[in-house]
């Protein structure tokens, strides 16, 4: 084990974040170099000194706000990684190469073979004109705007009117992936909030998919209606207790909305998670010292009515 390796990872062993065989050869390494020993030596001199200090507590509107960007930060690393699975560096590629005759060769018959593909394609679609008749499929995109929303109590199938070039309109379940993604598309980008108010109470039947709640989260946090927001924060309130970020989002909700009715919603919605430390410290600074008086009191009501802790 090389002694850089043993340095750099000096403050994880040292805060217990390492696994039982690092630990392991750090603590077999120590033992046989003085130079490691003794950058050890002050790494736990200064970590002893930090953790003699005391700290202030964060409050909770920053442990709410740490919380949401932390998920959305971890989301966006998650896709960026998955699209790298899939790209490669053609221009490094093709350079090693140095378009060796064998290479031009096999592009010729790639592109070859693909064009008679792409033809034999072509053709086919123009013969499908018989027998059922597929839907393409939606590029959101092309959307102008989503006119109308309406569901048949009786089939439960979703119509939506949706404007491109031309208006347009799609039919079918909730479940059909593309009445999904217009309801999605409406509830973040149309400019009128009775469509979006639509939207969001259709997508709260499903509030179990994992886009669907997205969408929900982002009504809450950045819709400018409070109609909208309120309906988005009815769809989240099963998953209070079960999904963090939902917790966190009413959290920042109660804190920040300029709505006192989307901001009462909030405080009835985290009844159940009020024996979480970040829930108890915000209701507690809320009834203390916040501008609304309906809030102070509806604050002290719910902190009247929790066992103490002890």
């Amino acid at each position: 084990m090389k002694c850089e390796w043993v340095q750099t990872n000096g403050a994880l062993y040292l805060y217990d974040e390492l696994p039982d065989d690092a630990r392991h050869e750090i603590e077999q390494h120590l033992a046989k170099c003085p130079d490691c020993t003794a950058e050890f030596d002050s790494l736990r001199q200064f970590h002893s000194a930090l953790t003699g200090l005391k700290g202030e507590e964060p409050s909770a509107s920053l442990l709410a706000a740490s919380r949401m960007q932390l998920q959305e930060a971890l989301e966006s690393a998650e896709q960026s990684r998955g699209w790298s699975r899939w790209t490669m560096d053609v221009a490094g590629w093709m350079h090693q190469m140095r378009f060796s005759p064998a290479l031009a060769v096999i592009l010729l018959m790639i592109g070859f073979g693909g064009g008679i593909m792409t033809s034999f394609k072509t053709a086919g679609n123009k013969n499908t004109g018989s027998g059922e008749q597929a839907q393409p499929a939606t590029d959101t995109a092309s959307i102008a705007s989503i006119s109308g929303i309406t569901q048949n109590p009786q089939t439960n199938n979703v119509e939506i009117k949706y404007n491109r070039v031309v208006p347009d309109t799609a039919q079918g379940s909730l479940d059909n992936p593309k009445i999904q993604q217009l309801l999605l598309f409406a509830a973040r980008n149309n400019y009128n909030s009775g469509v979006r108010l639509d939207s969001i109470d259709m997508l709260t039947q499903k509030p179990e998919d994992a886009q669907v709640r997205e969408a929900l989260i982002f009504a809450l946090r950045y819709d400018k209606n409070p109609g909208v927001r309120l309906k988005a924060l009815a769809g989240l309130r099963p998953y209070i207790k079960s999904d963090m970020r939902v917790r966190d989002v009413m959290l920042e909700a109660l804190l920040r909305d300029s709505n006192s009715g989307v901001r009462t919603e909030a405080i009835r919605s985290l009844q159940p998670v009020t024996a979480d430390s970040s829930v108890r410290a915000t209701l507690q600074a809320l009834a203390e010292k916040d501008n609304n008086k309906f809030i102070r009191n509806e604050s002290r009501r719910v902190l009247a009515s929790l066992p103490e802790i002890e």
